[in-house]
């Protein structure tokens, strides 16, 4: 199993549905709740956020490995499509 890195800002609406996805699919897939995760609030860490490559929050790493960075005007659905794909890759390892 990988860690997956996820950075994301406490006002963001976007971070916000991803959380709440993230929650959900957990619910429907125990096995997703045990992923490890670093999470990163931007504002916060600074720093450490401008290690990584990406403009938008949130975004999701496995190690070096872009795997989801979200797009203006995405919704719900599609947030919660690609956080399941990254919790996949994460299970994978």
């Amino acid at each position: 199993m990988k860690k997956i890195t996820y950075f994301y800002l406490e006002s963001c609406p976007y971070c916000q549905n991803a959380r709440k996805a993230m929650d959900e699919l957990k619910e429907e897939n125990p096995d997703y709740a045990k992923i490890e995760m670093d999470w990163i609030e931007e504002e916060k860490q600074p720093d450490l956020a401008k290690v990584y490559n990406y403009y938008y929050v949130p975004t999701m790493f496995i190690g070096a490995n872009k795997l989801y960075e979200a797009k203006p005007g995405q919704t719900y659905d599609e947030i919660k499509t690609e956080v399941r794909k990254v919790f996949d890759a994460a299970l994978e390892g």
